[in-house]
């Protein structure tokens, strides 16, 4: 059979045979162009076939998609570039990879944790990173330091009692939120700041909205947890980054403008670089947020007699805060600045007090129920000393309801316990299979095209088994194919149309047809490669 293979510019006609693997062709399309493959810690190199809109799988022969005689394949030379390292995040439960240059290897702990506060939207002093042998990292030490190797997967964990908390915060769930709140009054304010860095980063208004009703200024920085807020010397210099800075980071245009209603001070709240929120917009490419900036800086506010520049309104109207802070601290500490912890406060040093960032849930951490005081009951005296009168309608209705309700005979501890057993194992099969139906739906079902709705009127005929004995053959065939693939007959048909259906170039009944060959082709390589006997492990399902 001969096809035809598109590379590069040039047309090469190809003879092979009818059911030769893609993996094979590529081969073939390797060593007659030359190409050069390779496959390293860094990135792979390798070849893909298209074929009416879809990309082939190695594993594939050519009939099974449909290629007949004077086929053309599309060829591509693909280069794909592995994550420097991981990172697992304890409160999501997902491992994000960081897409840099090897060269991030020799830097600063400081630096690693500012590219995964850009995509996690997590403020700096929320988390810290721990190597796998759960060993502190700190800012000031390069990742060499602690044997960091190409791949490596490292851990970000949160403070202790937090996670629930920040996974409201990333949901964007407010009620969620404030249950979780800490009845410390600083660490709660702190709180209150990390809620709305969130939620800017996120554009969530609902969010946006309660934290700046809670007192919460866009233009003040998150800063440090109070427990560490004695070391102000060695903190993350992203500790200084407002939510402002969050919203224009990631383009939030509706938080940009809430935030500037609500003072006009964040058009010119600078980060620890110096940066504007007009200067990060601008280097992040948002448009629409550098264009409202920019109306906002050159307007102008008018009062009765005079109108003055929006720049020289804000110079203004700093002085004037600054002023009032200057006083308001000199009449309450008398002209002495506090920094840092004071007297009685809990304080953390790096690597002398035990670890309170282990990401530890609410419960665990300590904290009390969610509902305040359990509700208990009085004492027995009690009771009857304040017991009310009893309405006897009621009584005649409990009674009746007693006399119908009957409770088993008493059984044996080993019964009971045996009962148990099975009504924890019928749990968990419905609940697996349930998981499972749920997963097929949500992966297969929006990839599977349907034809159009047919308007002709007739019915479809009615199909029986032959006989009782062909039907206990296919329910046993079935059951033999649901054990050793892993997929029920109707999950595999599901999955095979969702790979049928990327050939778009296709009609509907031509993907049908493949869908059908793919499907017949997983169960005959079940059968002829002994897939179906005892003793061999099932397929990888994918």
């Amino acid at each position: 059979m001969r096809i035809f293979i598109a590379f590069e510019g040039s047309f090469e006609p190809f003879d092979v045979s009818a059911d030769e693997t893609v993996e094979a062709v590529k081969l073939m399309i390797k060593d007659y162009f030359h190409i050069p493959l390779s496959e390293d810690e860094q990135g792979r190199r390798y070849l893909e076939l298209m074929y009416a809109g879809a990309a082939l799988k190695d594993s594939w022969s050519l009939t099974d998609v449909g290629i007949s005689f004077c086929s053309t394949l599309k060829c591509f030379v693909k280069e794909e570039a592995k994550p420097t390292l991981y990172v697992f995040n304890a409160v999501t439960q997902e491992t994000m990879p960081i897409m840099e240059r090897i060269s991030l290897l020799g830097k600063k702990v400081s630096d690693l944790r500012t590219l995964i506060a850009l995509r996690c939207g997590f403020p700096v002093s929320v988390f810290c990173l721990r190597t796998p042998e759960r060993l502190e990292m700190y800012d000031c030490n390069t990742l060499k330091d602690y044997q960091t190797d190409y791949g490596m997967t490292l851990r970000l964990d949160v403070w202790d009692g937090w996670k629930e908390f920040l996974m409201a915060c990333l949901l964007g769930q407010t009620l969620e939120a404030q249950r979780y709140l800490s009845n410390e009054g600083p660490v709660l304010k702190y709180q209150k700041k990390v809620a709305l860095y969130i939620a800017a980063f996120y554009g969530y208004i609902e969010l946006t909205e309660w934290a700046l009703k809670q007192g919460v200024r866009p233009n003040e920085a998150v800063g440090m947890h109070p427990y560490r807020a004695w070391c102000h010397e060695a903190l993350h210099a992203d500790v200084y980054k407002c939510p402002i800075h969050a919203a224009a980071e990631t383009g939030q245009l509706l938080i940009l403008k809430t935030f500037v209603n609500c003072s006009v001070l964040c058009l010119e709240c600078k980060n620890a670089a110096g940066q504007t929120p007009l200067t990060i917009a601008f280097k992040h490419k948002h448009k629409d947020c550098v264009l409202y900036l920019l109306s906002k800086l050159w307007s102008t506010v008018s009062f009765l007699k005079i109108s003055v520049p929006m720049r020289i309104y804000i110079k203004i109207k700093q002085w004037i805060l600054r002023a009032q802070s200057h006083k308001l601290n000199k009449s309450q500490y008398c002209g002495a600045r506090v920094w840092g912890a004071k007297v009685g406060d809990t304080v953390m040093v790096d690597g002398f007090t035990k670890p309170k960032m282990t990401s530890k849930s609410w419960h665990k951490a300590g904290n009390k129920d969610l509902q305040g005081t359990v509700g208990k009951l009085p004492p027995l005296g009690e009771q009857t000393a304040n017991r009310k009168p009893v309405n006897p309608l009621a009584i005649s209705q409990q009674g009746t309801r007693e006399q119908t309700l009957k409770f088993p005979p008493q059984a044996d501890a080993n019964t009971f316990s045996e009962l148990q057993k099975q009504q924890q194992n019928r749990k968990r099969i419905t609940t697996t299979a349930r998981k499972k139906e749920k997963l097929i739906k949500n992966s297969y079902l929006p990839q599977v095209p349907l034809p159009p709705v047919s308007r002709v009127g007739y019915s479809h005929p009615s199909f029986y088994y032959a006989t009782p004995s062909a039907d206990f053959l296919l329910r046993s065939s079935f059951a033999s194919f649901s054990e050793h693939s892993g997929r029920t007959p109707r999950e595999n048909a599901i999955y095979c149309l969702a790979v049928a259906s990327a050939f778009k170039e296709k009609r509907w009944l031509q993907q049908l047809g493949i869908a059908r060959v793919l499907a017949k082709k997983s169960i005959l390589n079940l059968t002829t490669q002994g897939g179906l006997t005892t003793g061999e492990n099932p397929p990888i399902v994918l």
